[in-house]
């Protein structure tokens, strides 16, 4: 199966919601929450995380996880990470309560798909390979998915790959040695799946948002693919915010004030893109 296919293959049956002048939704994703431990690379962010999450809940936001929410290629057990991360799922769980909560899943969290782990884990949950954002005017719907579907290693291959990083690449990342097969720390897998995301937004018509290479990045009429980034960077935390049907990069990191008190700073990166410019 081709790689252009697996991405396919992610919107069908995909969820449909609607995209209108009033409709606000933000897109996070690899948030990789783990266990608390060394290699729990969410936990630094996690107070930058629960501050962006408040914001746009106060503001009547959606919230979209676009995969990898959970590392649960590393770790074993998804209770501990609930455990850990317990005021980041809370918050989540408001979102759902308010109807404002939908979830796809990645590689790194691919188990939440089978309907027994989300019963166990996530009861009032549904996770989805895709969502498509239904433009009420009809001139540009938005396609999301993880973005895991352009690497034939981390997709089809995904069990052995998470056999390789759990028991192999876990123990080397202590000692400073990346996972060549990550998208996220090998350029060269990078460029590659960014590529092929790109064409197959291009030659299908579409405006794809994913997340999976880490890399934050905005679309544009030639190349409509865009990306979240992650939640994970030591600068801070990525997402992309839909609003007025326009989509904007922001950044949320620790700042410093002229009295030298430290607060968290929201910024936008790179020029508004809106679907009308298409």
């Amino acid at each position: 199966m081709s790689c252009h296919t697996r991405i396919s293959r992610a919107f069908e049956g995909a969820l449909r919601l609607p995209l209108a002048e009033e409709s606000g939704y933000i897109l996070f994703s690899d948030c990789h929450r783990g266990c608390g431990n060394a290699n729990d690379n969410f936990l630094k962010n996690e107070y930058l995380y629960l501050a962006a999450l408040s914001y746009y809940f106060d503001r009547g936001f959606t919230c979209i996880e676009l995969g990898d929410g959970d590392e649960l290629w590393e770790n074993r057990s998804m209770k501990c990470i609930r455990e850990m991360h317990g005021r980041c799922f809370e918050l989540l769980e408001k979102y759902e309560k308010s109807g404002r909560m939908y979830s796809i899943y990645g590689n790194h969290d691919l188990v939440k798909k089978y309907p027994g782990f989300q019963k166990k884990y996530f009861p009032n949950q549904k996770f989805y390979s895709g969502i498509i954002l239904e433009d009420q005017k009809n001139k540009k719907d938005i396609y999301l998915t993880h973005g895991h579907q352009s690497d034939f290693f981390n997709s089809a291959l995904w069990r052995l790959s998470r056999f390789l990083v759990r028991y192999v690449w876990k123990p080397l990342e202590g000692l400073g040695i990346p996972d060549p097969t990550s998208a996220a720390k090998n350029n060269v897998r990078k460029k590659k799946s960014e590529a092929i995301l790109s064409s197959w937004a291009k030659e299908n018509g579409h405006i794809l948002i994913g997340g999976h290479t880490h890399h934050p990045m905005l679309g544009s009429g030639e190349s409509p693919y865009f990306n979240t980034g992650s939640c994970i960077h030591p600068s801070g935390i990525t997402g992309i915010e839909i609003r007025n049907r326009c989509m904007t990069l922001v950044k949320w990191s620790m700042s410093a004030r002229e009295d030298r008190t430290l607060y968290v700073r929201r910024e936008s990166m790179g020029e508004t893109v809106c679907i009308d410019d298409y």
